[in-house]
Order: structure tokens, then sequence, then C-alpha cells
């Protein structure tokens, strides 16, 4: 298998969060399953204020830009939140809604949740998975959630070993090389994205003026 990059991206709140626990037994068990596999690590809380700057202005900062460029050439990411009041924390949201839509177009995704509960087991398949699905990734069949007694549950190894032989399927078989090089044209949004070309629309247009219950000009 040739040499192949996985970021890790963690949105736990400290460096011992069970979010960064679970996603450092991932990242391993994907290394363990395959070669020459280097996983590299972001941390969303250090631009967390960038992120939701870029939400409200519209401008990214140089460390955003930079995340941008790592994640545009990763072969794979392995994705982990802390699930707070029943959904992804607010900082995962705001990192992944400040990245422009086409930049993960086709690249392999692992999802990884943590919680207090079990009760809050199906947050990442119920919301999070429908990000990635907006975002056009290629998502893992198998996702990994934890609450605290799963990390002494021998069947949460086994299911990080699933998700991360999954992982390994998509890469090899090269499903973001493919998309991108026979239908990147056919993917990429023409406006709408987040990196603001939707201030280009022409709102004074007779579509425009009739959607917003103004009056349409025939001619």
């Amino acid at each position: 298998m040739p040499n192949a990059t996985v970021v890790v991206i963690n949105a736990g709140t400290s460096e011992t969060s069970s979010t960064a626990m679970l996603l450092s037994q991932i990242a391993k068990s994907v290394q363990e399953a395959g070669d020459n596999i280097t996983c590299t690590s972001i941390n969303v809380r250090d631009v967390a204020q960038d992120a939701m700057t870029a939400r409200v202005s519209g401008h990214k900062s140089a460390a955003l830009q930079e995340i941008e460029a790592t994640l545009l050439n990763a072969d794979a990411l392995i994705v982990g939140t802390p699930v707070f009041k029943a959904g992804a924390s607010a900082v995962f949201m705001a990192f992944f809604q400040a990245l422009d839509n086409d930049l993960l177009i086709g690249t392999p995704v692992l999802l990884a949740g943590t919680a207090g509960s079990q009760r809050h087991a199906l947050v990442v398949d119920d919301q999070i998975r429908g990000l990635f699905a907006y975002l056009r990734t290629y998502t893992t069949p198998t996702s990994v959630f934890a609450a605290p007694d799963d990390f002494n549950d021998p069947k949460l190894r086994t299911r990080s070993a699933r998700a991360a032989g999954e992982l390994l399927a998509l890469i090899r078989a090269d499903v973001r090389g493919t998309a991108r090089n026979t239908t990147w044209d056919h993917y990429q949004h023409s406006y709408g994205s987040a990196s603001d070309t939707e201030l280009s629309i022409d709102l004074d247009s007779d579509l425009m003026r009739l959607a917003t219950g103004n009056s349409y000009n025939a001619g």
C-alpha cells in the first residue's frame, strides 16, 4: 500500500479528554491494520475562535487556511466530537461549517463520538453522518462511540478495528482520487459555499424578486 496520510480531527476540550483517548485508540487501530500510514492531528479547540470568526465575518485566519491545505491533501480523516445536549459540540460544527464546501469531496472519513451516557450513542449516525454526506465524503459504515464504561470493554477495540479496516479499504480503493479525477467539476458548487461566493448572486433578478414576493417583470 502506498504511503497515506490520515488526519485526526479532535474536538475534545482538553488533551486528556475522552474524545482524545478514543481517537488515539482508533488511529492506533488504523496504523496496526495498514502499512505506511502516517497520522497527524488537528485540535479544533486551538482554532475555535478562528472558526467562529469565519462563520460570522467570512474571514479565514492563516491558521484555518493552513488547515484547509492539509485537509485538501489528506488521504482520509478520523473525526471525533464530544456530545453535549444530545448533539455534536458547537466548536466541532463551527469548524466544519467554516471550511469550504468543496474541500473534502471524496475523502474517506471515520466518525467517532464520546458522551457521559450510552443514551447519546445514536448522535454520531443520526446527526454527524448527515453533515459529512453534505460535504460529499465517503463515511465508513461503522462509526465508533464510547461512554465512560466502554473504555474498559474489549468490544470497543473490536469496533475500532472494524471501522479502521473499512477506512483502509476506502483508502486502498482510492475513492478520493476517483471521485476527484472523474467527476470533480460536477460536484463543485457554483455558489453558496463557505468561501462567500454567494455574495455574487444577483438579488435583483426576476427570479429573486419573485422568490421574495416582489413583482415579476415579464418584459
